[in-house]
C-alpha cells in the first residue's frame, strides 16, 4: 500500500452483521474503486454471516452440527476456519476451544478472523494507504492513516466506563490487530473449555496486540480462560504477541513489550 504526501481521503462506513457493528475507516485509493472493495468486504461479512451463525438453522455450521452436512459438503471457509481453530486450540494447550456442548462451534475465531479478511480484501487496492476495521472493539490495523500518521486504538478500561486503560499505537508495524476479552461489555461468556462452565478467574480483561486479528481473538480468549499469572506467563511465551491483563483487584499486569506499543 502506497502513501502520498498528502493527507489521504478518508472512506468510512459501519455496517451492523454478526450481532455487532463493524467500523471501516480506509485511507486513499480511488475513491470508486474502495467503494466496490468496501462493497465486497460487506458482503463477505453477511455470507460468514450466513454460513457460521449458530443462532441460525440453516446455517451450514448448524447443519455440520446436526450431521446433515460434513465439512467437506460446506464452503471451503469452514474448513479454513476449522483448521485455523484447531492450531490455535494447539498453540494454548486447548485453552482456545471450538468445542462446546460436544460440538464442533467456531463462533470464537469466527469474528475476527472475518474482520482481519476484510481488512486486507480493501488493503489490496491501489493506491490505499491505510485500513481500519472494528469489529465489536476488535480492530484489525493495516498501513497508516496519513503521512507520520500512526493508526491509534482506544482500550477501555472495565473498571471505569467511559474511561480509557491505555492507547495503543501501530507506529512502525505495516499491520497491527488490537483485541479484548472480558466481562465487562457481555458478562461471564467466555467458557472454560476444561469445565464447559464459565470462565471464573481473577481476570476482568485481556487485551492482545499482534499482527493478525484472527489470533489477537483467540488469545485474548485462551489467557482470559488461564487467570492472570498462567495467561501472561503464556502470552510472554508467543512470538510477536504484547498484552495487558487487568484483575478484578484493579492490578494492571503487561507483558515485557507492551510499553513500545503505548502511546
Amino acid at each position: 500500500m502506497a502513501e502520498s504526501a498528502a493527507a489521504p481521503a478518508a472512506v468510512r462506513h459501519a455496517e451492523e452483521v454478526m450481532g455487532t457493528v463493524f467500523s471501516f475507516d480506509v485511507r486513499g485509493g480511488d475513491p470508486v474503486a474502495v467503494r466496490a472493495a468496501l462493497d465486497e468486504a460487506v458482503a463477505s461479512l453477511h455470507r460468514v454471516n450466513e454460513v457460521f451463525s449458530t443462532y441460525r438453522e440453516d446455517s451450514q455450521v448448524s447443519r455440520l452440527q446436526r450431521g446433515e452436512l460434513t465439512v467437506e459438503q460446506c464452503d471451503p471457509e469452514v474448513a479454513e476456519v476449522l483448521d485455523l481453530g484447531a492450531e490455535a486450540e494447539r498453540t494454548s494447550d486447548g485453552w482456545f476451544s471450538m468445542r462446546y456442548g460436544g460440538q464442533v462451534d467456531p463462533t470464537g475465531i469466527v469474528k475476527g478472523w472475518a474482520a482481519e479478511r476484510a481488512a486486507r480484501l480493501i488493503g489490496a487496492v491501489a493506491g490505499v494507504s491505510g485500513v481500519s476495521v472494528n469489529g465489536g472493539g476488535d480492530v484489525q490495523l493495516l498501513g497508516v492513516p496519513g503521512p507520520e500518521r500512526p493508526w491509534r486504538v482506544g482500550v477501555a478500561d472495565p473498571l471505569r466506563p467511559g474511561g480509557l486503560a491505555a492507547v495503543v499505537s501501530a507506529a512502525g508495524a505495516d499491520e497491527l490487530a488490537v483485541a479484548t476479552s472480558g466481562t465487562a461489555e457481555r458478562g461471564a461468556h467466555i467458557v472454560d473449555p476444561r469445565t464447559g462452565r464459565s470462565a471464573v478467574t481473577d481476570l476482568v480483561a485481556v487485551t492482545v496486540v499482534t499482527p493478525r486479528l484472527t489470533w489477537a481473538d483467540c488469545w485474548a480468549t485462551a489467557a482470559f480462560a488461564m487467570g492472570s499469572r498462567e495467561g501472561l506467563a503464556w502470552l510472554e511465551s508467543l512470538p510477536d504477541v504484547e498484552a495487558l491483563l487487568i484483575t478484578a483487584g484493579d492490578e494492571v499486569r503487561c507483558t515485557g513489550g507492551l510499553a513500545r506499543r503505548l502511546g
